[in-house]
């Protein structure tokens, strides 16, 4: 069992590692971690040292794995093969006529997961 997150440096993406961390750490479950495949190659790098050392610093027990592209898919797809307790997502707030509309990405997660998802709202 496994907790799965997307790590995007977006405040959604940060939030939603966050509360990550700590359900990893609360039930003494490793998480596993997606690193996006969209951004440059140094920019990626770089962004998933600075995850290691973040993550290292938490004391949680974890793994990195790398995206293929979209998101969606590969949290599902993981959430899948590691059979998931939780996967965690972040979400923006979004104004009256947009609650009336979730982004696609999240609206996947939420119908494919075959667990339990925990949306964080920035």
């Amino acid at each position: 069992m496994t907790i799965v997150v997307g790590h995007l440096t977006t405040p959604e993406g940060q939030a939603a590692l966050a509360a990550a961390v700590d359900e990893a750490r609360q039930r003494s479950t490793p998480l596993v971690v997606v690193a996006s495949g969209k951004a440059p190659e140094d920019e990626r790098e770089a962004g998933i040292a600075a995850l290691q050392e973040r993550l290292a610093a938490s004391g949680a027990d974890f793994r990195i794995e790398q995206g293929g592209g979209d998101l969606a898919d590969d949290l599902v797809r993981l959430a899948t093969e590691t059979a998931a307790e939780l996967v965690v997502i972040g979400l923006r707030r979004r104004s009256p006529v947009g609650k009336l509309i979730l982004g696609a990405g999240a609206q996947r997660i939420l119908i494919e997961a075959p667990c339990p998802v925990l949306a964080v709202k920035v």
